[in-house]
């Protein structure tokens, strides 16, 4: 009996002591993608990386530092915003939006739109 126990754990000790790190690895590289593929989907990051949609990401609305970012297929721009181009004249009105009581909208074009 007490030459079996001793063969149970010289065999323990005879494995390669490292082969537990490699397992670790597996596990950090799973948990990395994981990861990625949660922020992508938090941030509603996907239609950046479907080539048949074009999207547009205003970044800082209304802000100095304002960027806006346009994907058209491939083709990613980014366009600082600066107050020089920030400013507009208007002209005039096109028509006025309503607030329904449901919280609805509703858009009246100026001059009654019957042609």
């Amino acid at each position: 009996m007490r030459f079996m126990k001793r063969g149970r754990s010289r065999r323990r000790f005879d494995d390669d002591p490292m082969s537990g790190v490699a397992n670790l690895f597996d596990v950090a590289m799973v948990f990395a993608v994981a990861l990625l593929i949660a922020l992508v989907s938090s941030y509603h990051i996907q239609e950046l990386l479907d080539p048949t949609r074009d999207v547009t990401i205003v970044k800082n609305p209304g802000q100095p530092d304002m960027q806006v970012i346009v994907k058209e297929g491939k083709e990613i721009k980014t366009l600082n915003v600066t107050e020089e181009m920030s400013e507009i004249e208007v002209t005039g009105t096109v028509g006025t939006i309503y607030r329904t009581k449901d919280g609805g909208m509703v858009y009246v074009p100026e001059g009654g739109g019957n042609k």
